[in-house]
């Protein structure tokens, strides 16, 4: 069984090629004019020496272009790289160098900043642009046209066979350092994140048939609201394409737009990107004349809801399963928690794990149900080869548990008694205050649902006395300014002492990366470089 992601898309191909495939904007394609398209995409590419294991960058926006690049580099056996459309110069110098670019394509919108590069990098031989309507016309010289490369080329599938060994590159968003190249094999990442284990139960597939023969007869109209720079996005998007769905995306997010694409297509299953969507997108739901009842799944990857948006959800959509899906791009799929209105609360999101995740203490041993330890979470089976051309940090990555090899990215969990996993935050932004471990996704849900609060990151800041202590960036809703007092008394309902916010910020809107996951190092930026709030919270970090 080959598993390769091109296999796989052309297996949906070869059964509904009438069928809608993309949906973005105004464009609609079908599965033919996909195949064709990416086959055109690919000859051109190996007419300039792009070959497998060549690595292609795409720098794009939203489209159905920057699908098709995907999709074409798989069918060369080549390795498509996700580049952050809004990095400068140094960044792209950075991601250009470290991933080996042979060939890139890019909106026209970015022109000046890849050809400031260039130079810097002479592995990248061949440039692609894509008109996206934006930018400086594109000098003489400075690569080819998109569209005059599929023109110029053949539609056929004709390539060679491949196989499952072949390579999936993705760069992590880099909320801490530089972005580092997750490597997997295409059986593994398709088994880690792409379905070929079913993430209910934890069985595989199968075969590679099973996704395109089972939604043959489905046609669901599936839509994912994050860039496809970022791996959610990317596995939404193949998933659909995968098993015959009709996959909707948004040129750029919109949270009215959204809603309309929702009604005007029909759309089933909905992903989105924690709060940085689902707090927008819920109020536009109810501020516009929206339907919405097509939609039987709404699912948060990548960030999670907090619980303030969780019921509002839930309230507008009581037929819908509303889930959190919870992994990593380095550990894949760990497991999904059902979110019911009855539900407690237990400070993160509480999933049901499968047969090869586990939490593990610091001494490299498996967390008891029940011990009120918090450990780490890992996961064995298919897991990546490691980070592309970094081999401490790979070797940072693993452990060996009873014999086996476990994928531990940094992610705090707790067992509970009936053997859930309750996941608390990811270690590189845990905030130690006097010993004691805070996470900020906890203190963030607790925050927002405040009725000023409309978003929040938080931080841990130098703490003389207890090395660091609780800090939060706040934005809030139009027209409000939270008191400093009474909210101090609201998140010391729901969260222990020790955990509420000492020092306040105010802006405007916080920072984002494209995704949608909340960037710390622009918090981090912001409290060095502005005063907080006067007479903010006042409470010791650690409780008598």
């Amino acid at each position: 069984m080959a598993a390769n992601i091109a296999d796989l898309v052309e297996h949906a191909v070869d059964l509904v090629p009438e069928r809608v495939a993309i949906i973005c904007g105004d464009r609609r394609v079908t599965y033919a004019e996909l195949e064709q398209r990416a086959n055109r995409l690919a000859h051109h590419l190996a007419e300039q020496g792009v070959g497998p294991g060549a690595h292609v960058g795409f720098q794009c926006r939203n489209s159905v272009e920057a699908l098709e690049t995907i999709v074409a580099a798989y069918k060369l056996r080549s390795v498509p790289v996700n580049i952050n459309y809004r990095w400068v110069e140094n960044e792209l110098h950075y991601l250009y160098d470290n991933a080996d670019l042979v060939a890139l394509v890019h909106d026209r919108a970015f022109t000046d900043r890849v050809r400031a590069v260039l130079p810097r990098v002479p592995k990248l031989r061949h440039v692609i642009v894509l008109d996206d309507g934006e930018g400086p016309e594109v000098p003489e010289g400075h690569g080819v046209d998109y569209e005059q490369a599929l023109d110029g080329s053949r539609p056929e599938r004709d390539f060679d066979e491949r196989s499952g060994d072949d390579i999936y590159i993705l760069y992590t968003g880099g909320t801490t350092g530089h972005p580092k190249g997750v490597m997997y094999r295409h059986h593994d990442v398709w088994c880690a994140l792409g379905g070929g284990i079913d993430f209910f139960t934890g069985e595989p597939l199968a075969d590679e048939w099973v996704q395109s023969r089972t939604g043959k007869d489905s046609a669901l109209v599936r839509m994912s609201l994050a860039p496809l720079i970022h791996g959610a996005a990317q596995w939404a998007a193949l998933q659909a394409l995968f098993t015959c769905a009709t996959y909707v995306q948004m040129p750029r997010f919109d949270p009215h737009a959204v809603w309309r694409a929702v009604d005007q297509h029909k759309v089933n299953m909905l992903t989105l990107v924690g709060d940085a969507m689902g707090r927008p997108l819920i109020e536009a739901y109810h501020e516009g004349d929206y339907d919405g009842s097509s939609l039987f799944s709404i699912s948060s990857q990548a960030a999670l809801f907090s619980p303030s948006v969780q019921r509002q959800f839930l309230d507008a959509f009581p037929n819908a399963v509303l889930t959190d899906a919870v992994g990593s791009s380095e550990g894949g799929f760990n497991g999904i928690q059902m979110i019911t209105k009855d539900g407690a609360y237990t400070g993160g999101p509480r999933i049901t794990i499968g047969p090869d995740v586990i939490v593990i203490d610091e001494d490299g041993r498996p967390v008891a149900p029940g011990s009120g330890v918090i450990g780490k979470i890992g996961r064995t089976g298919p897991v990546p080869i490691g980070y592309y051309k970094d081999p401490e940090k790979t070797a940072a990555l693993f452990v060996e548990v009873d014999g086996k090899r476990y994928v531990v990215p940094g992610d705090f969990a707790r067992v509970e008694d009936d053997g859930t996993v309750t996941l608390l935050g990811r270690a590189n932004t845990s905030i130690n205050t006097g010993g004691e471990k805070v996470f900020p996704e906890e203190v963030e849900g607790a925050l927002k649902s405040h009725p000023d609060v409309f978003d929040a990151l938080v931080i841990g800041v130098p703490d003389e006395r207890f090395g660091q202590r609780v800090a939060a960036v706040i934005a809030p809703r139009p027209g409000a300014v939270p008191d400093p007092a009474a909210l101090d008394a609201h998140v010391r309902g729901l969260i222990a002492g020790y955990k509420v916010p000492r020092t306040l910020w105010l802006v405007d809107e916080i920072g984002r990366l494209p995704s949608g996951k909340p960037d710390y190092r622009w918090a981090q930026r912001h409290v060095a470089e502005h005063d907080p709030v006067p007479e903010a919270g006042t409470a010791a970090p650690v409780e008598a």
